[in-house]
């Protein structure tokens, strides 16, 4: 297996495949493949294995927002290609995991992996009221043995934190860490904080010691950004008041 990212702002990730060699994927994450590659659909990857425990797995993904279902794209008879194309202007970073070499990414991160990589839902924190409210907070887990590809929105930026360091990140640009590092939501301090501040009620700490790679552009914090100049249901641009009615689930990340 081989595998190859091209392109720049839009980068799409391909795969060579030799016969009998797979890789797996959310259902419907694919792009585009030739046709010595044959795919198989269902709740832990079909013929790929991994990705958490049949039934019980999926189900905690679903609750998590994540996929029920997972294909598994085989070469058979012959080499073949296939290919994921990132739904972002961003960047694909590929990370190899195995026994003691865990990651957490945002709930929509993975984009492929190998056989033998699990993915699962590490945490699912729900955050009610306040200015810009959501849904809540979901991290995804990889673990297992193999290779995962990440999908991460605009720039990377990748820190090394020393055992016991601290880096405090707004939720929407959390992309990817270590599973050595700890992550906690915490509120943000002060009533005028909260509600004037215009940044949500809760931040992220990412307490070291391990690497972490912070996304610039998550959608939520693009959607945030464009809301003041979509239209309004009368027809005209919201007001900058109004961004909070439209789009702005700043715990969402895709």
């Amino acid at each position: 297996m081989r595998d190859a990212i091209e392109g720049t702002v839009l980068p799409v990730l391909a795969i060579e495949l030799q016969p009998g060699e797979s890789v797996i994927s959310e259902a419907g994450e694919f792009s585009w493949m030739t046709d010595s590659v044959q795919i198989s659909t269902g709740t832990g990857g079909g013929k790929g294995g991994g990705l958490g425990t049949g039934l019980l797995g999926a189900a905690k993904r679903l609750a998590g927002g994540t996929s029920f279902l997972f294909n598994t794209f085989t070469a058979e008879g012959s080499p073949g290609v296939i290919s994921f194309a990132a739904k972002l202007p961003g960047s694909i970073l590929p990370v190899d995991i195995g026994p003691g070499v865990e990651y957490r990414s945002h709930r929509h991160g993975f984009m492929a992996g190998t056989p033998g990589i699990e993915v699962g839902v590490a945490l699912q924190q729900s955050f009610r009221g306040g200015v810009f409210g959501g849904e809540g907070y979901v991290l995804q887990s990889l673990a297992g043995n193999g290779r995962a590809w990440i999908e991460l929105a605009g720039e990377s930026i990748t820190y090394d934190l020393g055992p016991g360091q601290v880096m405090r990140v707004h939720p929407g640009h959390v992309g990817l860490f270590q599973a050595s590092v700890t992550f906690a939501v915490q509120r943000v301090p002060g009533i005028a904080n909260r509600y004037l501040g215009s940044d949500g009620h809760h931040f992220v700490q990412l307490t070291g010691p391990g690497r972490v790679w912070l996304q610039s552009m998550p959608l939520s914090i693009l959607a945030g950004a464009l809301a003041p100049y979509l239209p309004s249901s009368d027809g005209h641009p919201a007001a900058a008041g109004a961004a909070g009615g439209i789009a702005v689930n700043l715990f969402g990340n895709r």
